[in-house]
């Protein structure tokens, strides 16, 4: 990912040698050679192993009949068959791989990048729009390798390799691996707020397959409802990528979808999406409530983060508040979920089953946190309730 896009993922941690047993197997699919080589090095000096290059679609749909791979580096933009016409193909042939996009920092690209997620891609990976920058952006490297790492050991131990731990890139946080990520005793839920206090505005925070659970959320609450509240949205996202995504949600919904924007009077039936590289957090009184936009510190190695809105949320709105932490890797939404919860709040988590990554609702329903865990197609009606004060 390039430098200047945000959730910023940084470490000093030094990574563990590559282990035997399994190997993530990937393919390349981008029209330039210098990009095709550079990835290709990074991700064998990772551990992991290049199954094939191609230049376009057409050559990577063949070979994916001589190889298996695991992940897909699918370039957009290509000759004869390009990435979005590649994608269903691809997906066809073999159901479970695991494809992420890539792409320069656009709004065309971010457009494309968000239907392919729709059409089935797991991820994108914005890229630095020349060779150049491609070789000298250590963000972009550590963002690609992170991602084969993640989509790729899961589906490796599917095909059967050994359930060693997968080697992380130079540079690169270790999140915790998938069976780390499951409670070890039984997940013990909040009990259900009874203040008396009816929702005042809605809060979601997502991240890694967030795109797509935060439109289906949406939509299953009903415009209806949304119409009578505020949403704010912090989804961890590049700058370009969330005013696109907010166009989509306000296709998707039919309300006014937007970033927020600095001194913003909230009001109800509009969305407001944290824009990429800032913070978006809440400023003023319960009756007069503003947006409040920064470029502090990163935070859980993001920005915009979770965390800011949620806390910003809990010492303004209190009771009032109704959050709902969705797909994600990391921890991010975690302490504001504490602030919330402490404030008399209700936060509801994605369950783990349908979570692309269970890493920041697993860690709300690890610490005890939420008052429901919930399949990704019962989050909208149980917020839908909330709203409505039916109960979840």
């Amino acid at each position: 990912m390039m430098a200047a896009p945000a959730p910023t993922f940084a470490s000093t941690h030094s990574a563990p040698p590559p282990l035997a047993g399994q190997r993530v197997r990937v393919l390349i699919a981008d029209d330039s050679a210098v990009v095709r080589g550079l990835v290709a090095r990074w991700i064998g000096e990772a551990g992991y192993e290049v199954v094939a290059t191609a230049a376009n679609g057409r050559i990577a749909l063949e070979a994916m009949s001589r190889h298996d791979p695991d992940v897909i580096l699918l370039d957009i933009d290509m000759p004869e068959l390009d990435g979005t016409q590649a994608l269903p193909l691809l997906l066809a042939k073999s159901p479970g791989v695991q494809v992420i996009m890539m792409s320069t920092l656009t709004t065309r690209n971010a457009d494309i990048s968000l239907r392919c997620l729709a059409l089935g891609a797991v991820d994108y990976i914005p890229k630095p729009e020349s060779n150049r920058g491609v070789t000298t952006s250590d963000a972009f490297r550590t963002d690609l390798i992170e991602r084969v790492r993640l989509f790729g050991s899961a589906r490796a131990r599917k095909r059967g390799a050994s359930g060693a731990p997968v080697p992380v890139s130079p540079g690169m946080p270790a999140p915790a691996p998938v069976s780390a990520l499951r409670p070890t005793s039984p997940l013990v839920l909040r009990p259900k707020a009874r203040n008396g206090v009816t929702p005042r505005v809605l809060l979601i925070g997502a991240s890694t397959g967030g795109p797509r659970a935060v439109g289906e959320v949406l939509e299953k609450i009903g415009s209806a409802t949304l119409r009578q509240f505020p949403v704010l949205i912090v989804q961890h996202m590049p700058p370009v990528f969330t005013a696109v995504f907010a166009e989509h949600l306000g296709v998707r919904t039919g309300l006014p979808a937007a970033e927020g924007k600095a001194d913003e009077r909230l009001q109800p039936g509009r969305i407001y999406v944290a824009p990429g590289g800032r913070h978006m957090g809440l400023a003023g009184s319960r009756q007069d409530v503003t947006i409040r936009l920064h470029d502090g510190p990163v935070v859980n190695f993001c920005r915009p983060a979770v965390d800011v809105l949620f806390q910003d949320a809990a010492a303004i709105f209190g009771a009032a508040s109704l959050a709902v932490v969705l797909t994600g890797m990391g921890s991010d939404g975690t302490g504001g979920a504490r602030a919330l919860t402490e404030a008399g709040a209700a936060v509801l988590a994605q369950d783990e089953a349908t979570s692309t990554v269970w890493g920041m609702p697993g860690s709300i329903a690890k610490a005890g946190l939420a008052q429901a865990i919930l399949p990704l197609g019962e989050i909208g009606p149980a917020l839908r309730n909330l709203l409505t004060g039916q109960g979840a």
